[in-house]
């Protein structure tokens, strides 16, 4: 064998062999691969918020002008999406994306207020996830209370709370893993309600008063689509899910792809809930459905009752697999802001399996207090969130 031919054959042996060990060190150091790093994004957006959409949407406007709504939601949102995607690649070096990009473009005084702010948001955003895994539970079980906050609600809620604490300090990868199951689990459910849905589809119904003219109500087109765009907006918190968690994925491109895949994944799933339901009921119909869960409503519409209780199931392993994302999100972003810090040291303690187990601690501390406080004065929760 030639010097040359020699050579190129034994380091095109090492380079094989040194990238099947980076393959095996980076899942070994707990790093998120791409079908993680999706399940976060889609699984911090689709949340409890697409079980309500028919009501929601239908309650301030016609079909047109929730075409509108989303297409312009939809567009900005595409162009957030590749802001997130073309910062994770040109700036490689910030991680934990909203506060990295905020400080390093602004100053610490920026990137604090972004941490903080991000951290606050978040933790409050959590009590009311809990509160509603036991909310829609009620449905089985009465006792919870619709609102989720009597005695056995505040209990059952504090179970869960510890419960995804324990998951995370055995390490990101891990909860990061059964993330991934609980994202799967929820959009099935989903994805059967747009199926069936679908099917007993009636365009007649959807072309009546295509536009609310003749529902003096809901106001002008404009009027309509800014009632769409309060709801279309909220429906996308959690877009960032890949870029809070850039400094644990395993490749910087994958940071970008997960954040446009998550995006068309959830859009398609929104348009597909919130149009197809106006086939089924028209307007007025949909806009009188209870407020919470209104794609039960739907599908008991289509199916019968049976089709009401897999919504809800489906509504609370949503709930938790995004209560899950969020409190990842909630105990990173301040424990990247105390490595630099922006933030008390604690913040930034880690356990023996990388997890931000100071951050996580403060964070869950606080849920704890707060869902507490819910029982005795629910009023007072919801002026604070």
């Amino acid at each position: 064998m030639a010097p040359d031919a020699c050579t190129n054959f034994w380091f095109g042996r090492e380079k094989t062999w040194l990238s099947r060990v980076s393959k095996a060190d980076s899942r070994a150091s707990g790093k998120l691969g791409l079908v993680a790093l999706v399940a976060l994004v889609v699984g911090s957006m689709i949340g409890g918020g697409v079980f309500s959409l028919p009501q929601n949407m239908a309650k301030g406007a016609s079909p047109g002008a929730v075409v509108i709504g989303w297409l312009i939601t939809g567009i900005g949102m595409l162009a957030l999406a590749f802001v997130y995607q073309s910062l994770s690649t040109r700036k490689p070096a910030l991680d934990a994306g909203p506060y990295a990009y905020a400080r390093a473009g602004f100053g610490d005084f920026v990137g604090f207020n972004s941490a903080w702010g991000y951290w606050l948001s978040a933790w409050l955003g959590n009590v009311s996830y809990v509160v509603l895994i036991f909310g829609a539970l009620s449905y089985f079980y009465p006792a919870f209370g619709a609102e989720g906050n009597t005695v056995q609600a505040i209990i059952g809620a504090s179970v869960v709370l510890w419960i995804t604490h324990a998951l995370i300090l055995m390490g990101i990868r891990q909860a990061a893993i059964i993330n991934v199951v609980t994202t799967i689990a929820k959009l099935l459910p989903i994805l059967l309600f747009i199926l069936l849905v679908a099917l007993a589809f009636n365009p007649p119904k959807i072309s009546l008063d295509f536009w609310g003219m003749q529902t003096p109500d809901l106001g002008s087109i404009m009027d309509q689509v800014k009632s769409t765009m309060l709801v279309t907006l909220w429906v996308f918190i959690g877009i960032e899910g890949a870029s809070v968690v850039s400094g644990r994925a395993a490749r910087r491109e994958d940071i970008g792809r997960a954040t446009i895949i998550g995006f068309v994944i959830a859009l398609g799933v929104y348009l597909c809930v919130s149009l197809l339901s106006f086939g089924v009921m028209n307007q007025a119909e949909l806009a009188g459905l209870p407020s919470s869960a209104s794609m039960a409503n739907v599908l008991e519409q289509v199916v019968g009752p049976w089709g009401s209780v897999l919504v809800r199931i489906g509504l609370v392993i949503s709930v938790a697999g995004a209560f899950l994302s969020w409190t990842l999100f909630a105990a990173e972003i301040p424990y990247r802001a105390a490595k630099e810090g922006m933030l008390p040291e604690v913040f930034a303690t880690e356990n023996a399996n990388g997890s931000p187990a100071g951050s996580l601690w403060i964070t869950n501390i606080f849920v704890q207090i707060f869902l507490i406080v819910t029982f005795f004065a629910n009023s007072t929760y919801l002026a604070l969130f």
